[in-house]
């Protein structure tokens, strides 16, 4: 019997969960711009399109979990960079706990 089941589905929710743990990760490090974040995801096999992080980071923006600067580029338009606000760095260590947890979980269960 074939199961009639898409495992690209259940591994692109997987990765949308993880998401704004990742995308708030990466500004913690080093503020950074939309392009910039996409790229690093990209290069770690997350693959996301504009029309997905932009709606991401304005809630997380509205939310105050994020602000932005406006930054003249020498190569283009001005850029928009991200940078966690104080309540944006408790919350992703919240995140971080969250996942943590949540991965020692799931490792006893499929182990």
């Amino acid at each position: 019997m074939k199961i009639n089941y898409d495992i690209e589905k259940s591994r692109t929710q997987m990765r949308k969960g993880s998401l704004e743990l990742c995308i708030l990760s990466i500004i913690q490090r080093s503020d950074a711009y939309a392009p910039e974040i996409i790229e690093e995801l990209k290069q770690n096999q997350i693959i996301v399109v504009e029309g997905t992080i932009y709606p991401l980071l304005t809630r997380l923006k509205n939310n105050g979990i994020l602000e932005y600067r406006w930054e003249e580029s020498s190569s283009g338009p001005p850029r928009k960079y991200y940078t966690l606000t104080s309540d944006g760095e408790e919350f992703l260590n919240q995140l971080k706990q969250t996942w943590i947890q949540l991965s020692q979980t799931i490792q006893k269960i499929i182990h």
